[in-house]
C-alpha cells in the first residue's frame, strides 16, 4: 500500500470475530476516534508485553517523530535525546511506561477482535531496455492521464492498437512476467534489480505515482467467484500457482482488476530503509503496519497479539501505526509490514490471522 497504493490486499478481508456484549461498560478515560473507541488499560494486561525486544522499536518511532502526531511533540523530543547505546528492551519498556498510557482498541460497538494481513516490497529483476526475456513495461504515467477520468481499464490499455500505445504511459522498466508487474501494482511500490543498457546493474526503488482512478477489484476474490480456488488457497503464493497452471487465462485474471498503478523511479541511498509509508516516514521491516487512520492515528505506537502465518509462534510486539491501504479500514485492523525479498513475500502472502491491539498515547 505504501502510502498512496490501491490496496496491499489480494483478498477481501474476512469480517472480524465479534465479541459484543448486551451491554457495553464505558470506563472512565475511554477515548473515542472516529471508527474506534480506546479503553485504558494496565500494560500488565498488554498479553506478552515483557517478552518483546522493546528497544528495536526505536528506529521506527524515531521516524514517525519526523512527522509526528498531534499531542505527541514533547515525548518526541524525549525519545530524540533518549541514549542509544546500552539502551535495554527494560529500559526502553520502562521509558514507555513513564510517558505513555495503554489503550485496548475496540469497535464503537465493542468488538475487540479483528484481523491482521502481511505486505511486503517486492525485488524484481528487471531491465532498462526490452529484451526477448523481458518484454513486461513497468510505466510512468501517461501525459494524459489528466485529461480521462477515470482514465483507461487494464484490458483497454493492455490491448490498445500500436498507433496509441503512448496512452499506456514512458517505459521505465521491463520485467519477465506479468504476475512481477501485478504484485508491483498491488503492492504499490518496489525494488529493482535494474540492469542497465552498458551491463551494470543497480538497486533502486518503484514508487507510487498515480492510478487510473478506476477501482481495485482484487485477483483472490475473482478466482474464488470463479470456484477456481477456495478462500484457503487464495493466497499470492496460491494465486501464483494458478496462473503458472493456467496460461491461457491469464489475460482474464490480469484483467479482472481494472486498476493500474504508474510509478516513478527514486534512488535507493539506504537499502535498510522500507518504502514511505502513508505517514511519509520510511517503513522498518517488522517494526512498522498499516492501520485505518480514522482508528488510529499515524506515528501511534501500537501493541498486537496475534500469531505469524501458518504457525502457532505467538506474534506479540511493539510496532508503528505509519502507512493505511484501502482495504484497511475498521478499529481492530492492521497490515504487518514484512519487508522485502523471497521471505518477506512468502510470510506477506499467507498471512491472514485473528488480532488484538493496544495503543500508547501520551499522558494527558
Amino acid at each position: 500500500m505504501l502510502g498512496s497504493c490501491s490496496s496491499p490486499q489480494l483478498l477481501l478481508p474476512s469480517a472480524p470475530v465479534e465479541e459484543k456484549s448486551a451491554a457495553i461498560e464505558m470506563t472512565e478515560g475511554t477515548l473515542q476516534r472516529a471508527r474506534a473507541r480506546w479503553v485504558p488499560v494496565r500494560f500488565a494486561d498488554l498479553p506478552g508485553w515483557d517478552t518483546d525486544r522493546a528497544s528495536e522499536l526505536w528506529p521506527a518511532l524515531l521516524r514517525g517523530c519526523e512527522r509526528p502526531a498531534p499531542g505527541w511533540a514533547n515525548v518526541c523530543a524525549q525519545a530524540r535525546s533518549a541514549t542509544l547505546p546500552g539502551f535495554s528492551d527494560d529500559g526502553a519498556r520502562v521509558w514507555l511506561q513513564q510517558r505513555l498510557q495503554a489503550y485496548r482498541v475496540e469497535s464503537l460497538d465493542g468488538v475487540s477482535e479483528g484481523l491482521i494481513t502481511g505486505y511486503f516490497e517486492p525485488l524484481v529483476e528487471a531491465s532498462r531496455s526490452p529484451r526477448p526475456d523481458m518484454r513486461i513495461a513497468l510505466y510512468a504515467p501517461p501525459f494524459e492521464l489528466a485529461t480521462r477520468k477515470p482514465y483507461f481499464t487494464r484490458q483497454q490499455l493492455d490491448t490498445l492498437p500500436i498507433s496509441q500505445a503512448a496512452l499506456r504511459g514512458r517505459p521505465i522498466a521491463y520485467v519477465a512476467d506479468p504476475l512481477d508487474l501485478l504484485i508491483l501494482q498491488i503492492q504499490g511500490s518496489g525494488r529493482l534489480n535494474l540492469a542497465e543498457p552498458d551491463g551494470s546493474r543497480k538497486l533502486v526503488r518503484l514508487a507510487f505515482a498515480a492510478h487510473n482512478e478506476q477501482p481495485y477489484k482484487s485477483v483472490g476474490r475473482w478466482l474464488i467467484d470463479q470456484g477456481e480456488l477456495t478462500p484457503a488457497q487464495a493466497s499470492w503464493p496460491g494465486i501464483k500457482a494458478w496462473a503458472r497452471a493456467n496460461p491461457k487465462r491469464l489475460n482474464e485474471l490480469l484483467w479482472s482488476n481494472p486498476r493500474v498503478v504508474f510509478f516513478r523511479e527514486e534512488p535507493l541511498p539506504d537499502p535498510q530503509l522500507g518504502p514511505k509509508g502513508a505517514q511519509g516516514a520510511p517503513l522498518t521491516p517488522g517494526r512498522s503496519i498499516a492501520v485505518d487512520a480514522q482508528s488510529i492515528p499515524y506515528g501511534t505506537p501500537v501493541w498486537l497479539d496475534s500469531t505469524e502465518p501458518l504457525s502457532e509462534t505467538k506474534l506479540r510486539r511493539l510496532v508503528m501505526a505509519q502507512d493505511t491501504g484501502s482495504a484497511i479500514t475498521g478499529a481492530v485492523r492492521a497490515d504487518y509490514f514484512w519487508g522485502w525479498g523471497p521471505d518477506a513475500e512468502a510470510q506477506a502472502g499467507r498471512m491472514k490471522q485473528p488480532l488484538k491491539l493496544w495503543v500508547l498515547w501520551p499522558r494527558s
